[in-house]
């Protein structure tokens, strides 16, 4: 809906982006207390009890419905999709206003002024002590601690930080032990005026030994959170300091982060994946199952956080063949092997100073045939960039297949219920959009019912896969036998069958992964002709609710993109055939002007009987021959119908045929020039004719990498492997 649309209802000028956060907010929330809804959307007005359908619970519902319904045309499509599914207006706003604000705090602001002249006389009065302290001057903050024992649990800086914090921040370690000496447990858990306590200021400084001196005076810091409620080992993860994550997780109660105790577990764990720590997040899991199906402080689930990380995942990593071959020879033990080698009473197992490089020490296996291969491997990973890389990216890979298998064992003991409020069906319809293949195997495997079930739309993961594009996802349906013919037979709420769906325009992303429009258009033909394989007859002529057949359906998609690739071929057969038709007129005219003339009294060409000079008559009638070929194959192309059947094979036929001419007769124009030259200059200086060779050589060669590639992509998409895998066994 767009901006004026939304300025007719009344409700907000606009709707909800990143720019105009604030003016929406404050609009909305005028229009909602104008309305007398304001109650129910911030709490005041609980939601009544519902037996017996008494009349305040039906008041209440209605203006509930109201102020949901207020917010959801006001906030925008996008911002739409997370709340959506909610019946309650409270949520919605706490969704887009109050996280949204809970978020900025872990910001510090730039500038705090006094509110009162009672606090500019404590500021001016710890001046000197805040000074010394972020100047890491102890002899002076020792002096003023000396004169005045209170100060080391003051408040001494504008944003309201103790002396301890304001070392922390500023990173002088030995004072931080000095203070710690002199406080009091108690003292340790005050909070800042930028929400944090000591030892959470010291997470997101990342330096272990700060909170390892605040940990060995009160070790029940680990579970003081700051103004948010969060831990101490939750701050590290949400700043990605790994260090100090592994540390305070050894030393926090795995029995603080269970469900029962709010939402830091699961918080703790999203925060994990996030960051890629994945041994640790897999020993969380392990001891608290649950915590994959709760949503954490922010609302989100680790399901879906994983189905929107592809690079976590060897089907989202792009590898060179070489990449690939350092990748298959290294072996990563399985994480459970890890903690019965390395966990303690509640430590993880982690690796202090260099978890990266231990872990590479202690769990890299070469599968290679002998141990001096394996160092060498070994040196390579830890000192080559490159090669650490590769490593890194196996690991990741290890760790989240293994964290994703953990999840997906709960599966059997939830219900169907359970599982969507847990928002499966929005994981997998995440992970088949970005084509994560490793989550849709492990989530058949786990739940064989997953083939069968059907989304809000009543769409397969198949018709998604179809719809999003995902060949690699599609393919999965070939193993499953006589049930692919049951799975093919399957409509949507809107009467589509995978005919309708496979007649659907690609989304922009998957389009843009082929070049060029009509190359487009040829991916989209071969969806089409694969899926209209599988269905029987009589669904090529079934209408759906819209009284559309599947090839009306794929001929309205996609009548733009034939527009485009039409003129996209055009445009690319006119370029090439100015090329063609000026090498074939050059050509032509050298035919008749042979390098050193003919004979006055014969005319008999001069060079008649040197061999490089029959070099250049051949090479000059194939460039000839050649380039008029391919002037006809792009006049050809100029002058077709451009139906959409005719961007599977005619068309890129032509161009393939036009464009290899092309380059050959540009290889045999170089041929013909460079024997010309070399029978000219043969009895005179031959050693220049080289030099010119090379340099004449340069344009054609600048103009065959430009158009080169072109070539070889309409060759692999016409005749290469088809994009479909067609496995013949179950994938589970």
């Amino acid at each position: 809906m767009g901006a004026k649309s939304l300025a007719l209802i009344g409700i907000v000028p606009e709707e909800l982006t990143e720019e105009n956060y604030e003016n929406w907010k404050a609009c909305l929330r005028n229009y909602l207390i104008g309305q007398g809804l304001w109650d129910v959307v911030s709490g005041v007005d609980p939601k009544p009890g519902e037996k017996g359908e008494t009349e305040a619970f039906e008041t209440w519902r209605k203006k509930n419905a109201m102020a949901l319904h207020a917010i959801q045309m006001s906030c925008g499509s996008h911002a739409l999709v997370n709340i959506r599914e909610t019946d309650s207006a409270k949520f919605a706003w706490d969704h887009l206003v109050e996280l949204r604000h809970h978020r900025t705090q872990h910001s510090p602001p730039l500038v705090q002024h006094p509110k009162s002249d009672q606090e500019t006389l404590e500021l001016q009065k710890y001046k000197p002590l805040f000074e010394a302290v972020d100047n890491g001057d102890w002899r002076t903050t020792k002096a003023f601690l000396d004169y005045d024992h209170n100060a080391v649990r003051a408040l001494i800086s504008p944003t309201k930080e103790t002396a301890l914090h304001v070392a922390i921040l500023a990173g002088h370690v030995h004072i931080v032990k000095e203070l710690v000496k002199l406080m009091t447990p108690k003292d340790l858990e005050l909070i800042s005026g930028l929400g944090e306590t000591a030892l959470t200021t010291a997470a997101i400084s990342g330096i272990t030994e700060m909170a390892e001196t605040i940990v060995n005076k009160h070790a029940g810091a680990v579970s003081v959170g700051n103004e948010h409620g969060q831990i101490p080992v939750i701050v590290a993860s949400f700043y990605d300091q790994k260090k100090m994550v592994r540390y305070l997780y050894g030393r926090t109660p795995i029995q603080e982060l269970s469900p029962e105790k709010g939402t830091n577990g699961a918080t703790l764990l999203n925060f994990l994946v996030s960051a890629n720590i994945y041994d640790i997040a897999l020993h969380l899991l392990k001891h608290h199952r649950q915590l994959g199906f709760i949503k954490d402080y922010y609302g989100k689930l680790t399901m879906r956080i994983l189905a929107q990380k592809p690079s976590a995942f060897p089907s989202g990593s792009k590898l060179v063949f070489w990449e690939r071959w350092i990748y298959s020879l290294i072996h990563i033990k399985p994480f459970d092997e890890q903690y019965q080698e390395h966990e303690q009473p509640h430590q993880a197992p982690a690796d202090e100073d260099n978890p990266e490089s231990s872990r590479q020490g202690q769990h890299l296996i070469s599968r290679v045939p002998s141990w001096w291969h394996g160092l060498i491997l070994r040196l390579l990973i830890n000192f080559v960039p490159d090669f650490k890389h590769i490593y890194e990216t196996k690991w990741v890979h290890v760790g989240s297949s293994q964290l994703l298998d953990c999840i997906f064992e709960e599966i059997p003991n939830l219900t169907m219920e359970s599982l969507q409020m847990a928002g499966m069906d929005h994981a997998l319809y995440d992970a088949i959009k970005h084509g994560i293949i490793e989550f849709v195997v492990k989530l058949m495997k786990q739940d064989h019912e997953s083939i069968w079930r059907k989304g809000v739309k009543g769409r397969t993961m198949f018709s998604h896969a179809i719809v999003l594009r995902q060949e690699k996802i599609f393919s999965l349906i070939y193993g499953l036998g006589i049930k692919k013919n049951i799975v093919a037979r399957r409509h949507d709420i809107f009467h589509n069958n995978i005919l309708h769906l496979a007649g659907k325009l690609s989304p922009p992303s998957q389009l843009d992964r082929v070049s060029g429009a009509a190359l487009q258009m040829q991916r989209e033909l071969q969806w089409f002709k694969e899926v209209e394989s599988m269905v029987q007859a009589k669904y090529k002529e079934e209408f759906n609710e819209y009284h559309k057949t599947p090839s009306t359906v794929f001929t309205e998609e996609h009548a733009t993109l034939v527009k485009e690739g039409e003129s996209w071929m055009k445009s690319t057969a006119a370029s090439c055939m100015v090329v063609a038709t000026l090498i074939a007129a050059l050509m032509f005219t050298t035919a008749f002007t042979l390098p050193g003339g003919t004979k006055s009294d014969t005319g008999i060409p001069v060079f008649i009987g040197h061999g490089a000079f029959m070099v250049f008559i051949v090479a000059d009638s194939l460039s000839l021959f050649s380039s008029s070929t391919s002037v006809l194959m792009f006049l050809g192309i100029l002058t077709s119908r451009y139906a959409e059947e005719d961007f599977l094979k005619s068309l890129p036929n032509k161009l393939i045929i036009g464009l290899s001419s092309l380059f050959f007769s540009l290889l045999s124009m170089m041929v013909a020039f460079g024997s010309a030259i070399y029978v000219v200059l043969s009895h005179r200086i031959a050693w220049v004719s080289i030099p010119l060779i090379v340099l004449a050589c340069i344009p054609i060669t600048f103009f065959a990498l430009l158009q080169f590639p072109l070539l070889v992509e309409i060759v692999m998409c016409t005749y290469g492997r088809s994009i479909f895998d067609k496995p013949t066994e179950v994938p589970y």
